[in-house]
């Protein structure tokens, strides 16, 4: 009786949190996914501006920019419509949904193949555009996931923002910016690749779509059910889900190889006399290769044994693997380089602080110079002018020169004589003192 009442409480928690029964309103939600499916007035406007503002976003590698332009676009309602027609069993709405689809496909396409080819920035390392140009099987999960999010949002009572989560991460805009970027500059791998990922988030958005509505018991528009038309359908999933497979089987073999080499690469730094300092690895090759810098000695043939024997450890073979040996004439050129560099600059500082105190010390020494008076030679030019003085002493006082004689002298002589001397030591103010003994 224990384990039958422990079952019903289980039963019971599992019923209360997992129900959707009271929190579902199928109507509201059919009228509301229709309502959103006309493609036309402000909406067009809205997608080229979204387009416009995305491609800028890839072309700068701005994801804030990229996601704010897929917060603004209406491109999702067509695809969850079209879902919503194959649950309901509904021809018109699934014509109604392809043909707006088809309409914010040429659009976008246009908007963003004008944009790449009108844009003067070049984008030399493109990530965001690379990203949409390789979609694998995990893109496809994210775009069912992000299905089944959005039809359970438009499908429950009160709304929240799921939606606008939905819309950044299935990443509807940026896939066919992308193509724009490819069609703009001919570059067909990239459009093709990025093609594929939109188709990819389109078809899987829809199933989920499909396989809720049919979950929610949405109510069937008709009661002839279509069985080519699912099986046509389900024949676009296996086309459309057999390339991501391979795709997703050669990203995961480059995220091995990449982790076998840097784990090999850390537990072989140093064999001998001789340090690995870099490496880089190359997935456009068959097999992939890892290239090896090294530096010190050069390696040995015990020591190059010793690193193919590890090698395999980690799952890279001998073929595989490529040594650049010559990366100590490299850095030793390049620390000689530096070096030079380094003493150059070093000297020019060190002659420019030179050059600095020799022009601080010749303008103090200038100025101690003019402060300087030639006591000695006025004195006797003085005494040749006038015989009468018998001492001469030149002082200095502020802005004015303070000429002391011992003698006695007219006021016209000693008027002559601070005429004489401002010429004599350019000076504007001279003043004559007689000492009288």
């Amino acid at each position: 009786m224990k384990f039958v009442s422990i079952k019903h409480n289980m039963e019971h928690l599992l019923r209360q949190y997992l129900t959707l029964t009271d929190y579902i309103d199928v109507h509201a939600a059919d009228a509301n996914i229709r309502s959103n499916i006309p493609f036309r007035g402000p909406n067009v406007y809205i997608l080229f501006v979204a387009i416009v503002i995305a491609s800028v976003g890839l072309n700068v590698n701005s994801i804030p920019v990229i996601i704010g332009a897929m917060l603004i676009s209406p491109l999702m309602s067509p695809i969850i419509g079209f879902g919503l027609g194959l649950g309901i069993n509904d021809t018109d709405l699934l014509l109604k949904s392809l043909k707006n689809l088809g309409i914010m496909f040429v659009i976008s396409l246009l908007a963003s193949t004008l944009y790449f080819m009108a844009t003067p920035l070049e984008t030399d390392n493109p990530t965001e555009l690379l990203a949409r140009t390789n979609p694998s099987v995990y893109d496809v999960f994210i775009a069912f996931f992000g299905g089944i999010a959005g039809i359970l949002e438009l499908s429950r009572k009160g709304k929240g923002t799921v939606l606008s989560g939905v819309a950044i991460a299935t990443a509807l805009m940026p896939p066919l910016c992308t193509v724009g970027y490819g069609i703009a500059n001919l570059n067909w791998n990239y459009a093709g690749g990025a093609l594929y990922l939109f188709f990819i988030n389109c078809v899987f958005i829809a199933l989920a779509t499909f396989l809720v509505v049919k979950y929610l018991n949405f109510p069937a528009a008709s009661k002839n059910n279509s069985l080519r038309r699912v099986i046509s359908y389900g024949l676009l999933i296996l086309v459309v889900l057999v390339p991501s497979f391979f795709s997703a089987y050669s990203i995961v073999r480059e995220n091995r190889f990449s982790n076998a080499a840097r784990h090999f690469v850390k537990e072989n730094k140093t064999i001998g006399g001789t340090y690995i300092y870099d490496y880089t690895t190359d997935m456009n090759t068959k097999p992939y290769t890892l290239t090896l810098r090294l530096a010190g000695e050069s390696l040995t043939t015990e020591a190059r044994a010793q690193l193919y024997a590890n090698a395999e450890n980690h799952g890279i073979a001998h073929n595989q693997i490529r040594f650049q040996e010559d990366a100590t004439i490299e850095v030793r050129r390049l620390n000689e380089t530096e070096i030079v560099r380094d003493w150059l600059a070093s000297t020019e500082e060190q002659l420019r602080q030179r050059d600095d105190s020799i022009r601080t010390l010749r303008a103090q020494l200038d100025t101690y110079e003019a402060q300087v008076l030639p006591s000695a030679q006025i004195a006797e030019e003085l005494r040749a002018q006038w015989p009468s003085i018998r001492e001469v002493t030149l002082a200095r006082a502020d802005a004015e020169v303070i000429l002391l004689i011992a003698s006695s002298l007219t006021p016209e002589e000693h008027k002559r004589i601070e005429n004489w001397l401002s010429v004599r030591l350019q000076v504007p103010k001279i003043r004559v003192v007689e000492l009288h003994q």
